[in-house]
């Protein structure tokens, strides 16, 4: 049956073809076949950008997540009180859970770090060495010395790449931590100091840890900050993506006292304001397409005024006002159509080979889009989303037919004995 409808199409199908292709013509004919064209280039070109631009906003977004988690936990369990003394059975209790691959204890708490006159507000994380690869992955990004070099007793400590650069660091210098928590002495509150000596230097690849977050021992760390045992558990899941689920379950589980969060709660603002900018980013680049979509329109207006003759001679022949509007409905459902699938290939084309486009443009034209200095991300990412792609792709084709109902339905309004009065 199928090989018979191609044979012999409704002759809705072969008229609405022909007035969609640019044949050799010449006039009137030709310049509408021209401006159908533009408008299936139009719809290409918008269903294109789209797809690369999400493409990029999400490799952004998946670059910058990922480099966070590196350092970031996926769930946190901390206690009520501050500290969490018995924190092995915790840690017991928690991995029964299927979800959870790996716990380690913590101590955070902010400081100041002190080398001759510069004075620095960072975060101190104090670790188990041997229990931090189970929950991220920055034993794997020092650059510099090791994480096992964090010994207790030692105070020895690791700082990222930016801090280690703004002060000056180099592997074996002192460095002076502050603590806000001050003793009291007879001179009144003093803050107290403690000497470490650097042991290490990390990479995360993300500026705000890199400059702003250090490792020490956690009974170091401890001891400077005067707990009873760490802050609470850092806890490493199968698919961060069900992080939520599992703080959720892990909630409603665990006997205690105990405050969970996952990672999308300790970075919520940044999250929001990212899918903020992809839906407006979105909604920019749609306006690309409806204004090919308005370009549709224009075209079969004009082919509805040019074609009246032959409107009213199928009238007289005996089609139908509906037969009529198809036909109309076909030629623009076919730009849409052929248009979207243009902006496909060339879209996911182009998405998949961002990371050789790039270079190639950035060597012709001898420039760099994204110093590494500035942005920490020498490379253009790209993470092509099918969804996306088939959400774009009906968007485009539902305005493309909703732009030939109003010609269609002027096309199926003619009188023949109007078109024809002057013919």
């Amino acid at each position: 049956m199928c090989l018979a409808w191609f044979q012999n199409p409704p002759f809705e199908w072969t008229l609405g073809w022909r007035y969609t292709r640019v044949g050799k013509r010449s006039g009137r004919n030709s310049f509408i076949s021209f401006i159908s064209l533009i408008s299936m280039s139009g719809i290409a070109l918008g269903v294109a950008a789209l797809i690369v631009v999400l493409s990029v906003m999400n490799g952004f977004q998946k670059e910058v997540r990922d480099r966070m988690l590196s350092v970031l936990a996926h769930v946190e369990v901390f206690d009520a009180s501050g500290s969490l003394p018995d924190w092995r059975a915790t840690s017991q209790e928690v991995l029964k859970n299927p979800q959870v691959r790996g716990a380690a204890p913590y101590v955070e708490a902010q400081a100041m770090v002190m080398r001759d006159d510069v004075v620095r507000g960072i975060m101190v994380r104090g670790i188990l060495p041997d229990q931090e690869p189970k929950v991220s992955a920055v034993a794997s990004q020092i650059v510099a010395g090791a994480l096992t070099n964090l010994q207790p007793g030692e105070f020895s400590i690791v700082v990222g790449s930016e801090l280690a650069r703004s002060l000056r660091l180099k592997m074996g210098d002192k460095l002076t931590l502050i603590a806000p928590q001050g003793q009291v002495t007879p001179a009144g509150v003093l803050p107290r100091l403690k000497q470490f000596t650097l042991a290490g230097v990390f990479e995360a690849g993300h500026y705000e840890y890199d400059a702003s977050l250090a490792f020490i021992h956690m009974d170091d760390a401890e001891k400077l900050f005067r707990l009873s045992g760490p802050t609470g558990l850092r806890l490493r899941v199968d698919d961060m993506q069900r992080a939520p689920d599992v703080a959720a379950d892990l909630s409603a589980t665990l006997k205690g006292n105990f405050y969970i969060r996952d990672w999308s709660q300790q970075n919520r603002n940044w999250f929001a304001a990212v899918q903020t900018e992809k839906r407006m980013m979105f909604i920019i680049l749609t306006l690309i397409i409806a204004v090919a979509a308005f370009n549709l329109v224009s075209t079969l207006v004009m082919t509805v005024t040019d074609k009246q003759a032959d409107i009213a001679i199928l009238r007289t022949l005996g089609a139908s006002p509906a037969s009529i509007m198809k036909i109309f409905v076909i030629q623009g459902a076919l730009v849409g159509l052929l248009g979207t699938a243009i902006g496909i290939s060339l879209g996911v084309l182009v998405a998949l080979n961002v990371d050789v486009i790039v270079p190639f443009i950035e060597a012709v034209f001898h420039v760099q889009f994204l110093p590494r200095d500035i942005y920490l991300i020498s490379a253009l990412p790209s993470d092509l989303r099918w969804p996306d792609v088939w959400q774009i792709s009906g968007l485009s084709v539902v305005l493309a037919f909703l732009a030939t109902l109003y010609p269609s339905w002027s096309a199926a309004r003619v009188r023949p004995a109007d078109a024809l009065r002057y013919e």
